[in-house]
């Protein structure tokens, strides 16, 4: 199966890594929740397009460490998507704020590890031209 080159997947979270990187170009992020999104930021800024929200789904960003986000690659800075990272770091700074990320047990850390990467599954499915 050939390299998917479109998408750019950002993750901290193992099992997103271990299924999906030798299938899409792949950075995994060593750090929380606020580490992907500053890469993220970073990436935005150099050309890409976010494909996925950063604060997907119903789990706020100070109860999971983990975050998968795709992008599409490119070479124009998109404004809608500076504009997303930016007030999704913002909000993730507020929630770690009031309430830490708590120092989860490996047995929720692999639950947390399990949502991510459903969620991150459900995107990716509903891209049109996924290999």
């Amino acid at each position: 199966m050939a390299m998917n080159n479109k998408y750019l997947i950002i993750t901290n979270n193992p099992s997103v890594w271990e299924s999906y990187n030798s299938k899409f170009c792949t950075e995994f992020v060593e750090g929380a929740y606020i580490d992907v999104l500053v890469k993220v930021r970073n990436k935005i800024h150099e050309g890409s397009q976010l494909i996925t929200h950063p604060l997907m789904g119903s789990v706020k960003p100070n109860e999971t460490p983990y975050r998968s986000i795709i992008l599409q690659n490119g070479s124009n800075t998109d404004m809608q998507s500076v504009e997303i990272i930016e007030s999704s770091i913002e909000s993730c700074l507020r929630f770690q704020k009031d309430r830490p990320t708590p120092n989860w047990s490996d047995k929720v850390l692999k639950d947390f590890q399990f949502v991510d990467i459903r969620l991150f599954e459900s995107a990716i499915s509903s891209l049109p031209d996924i290999i």
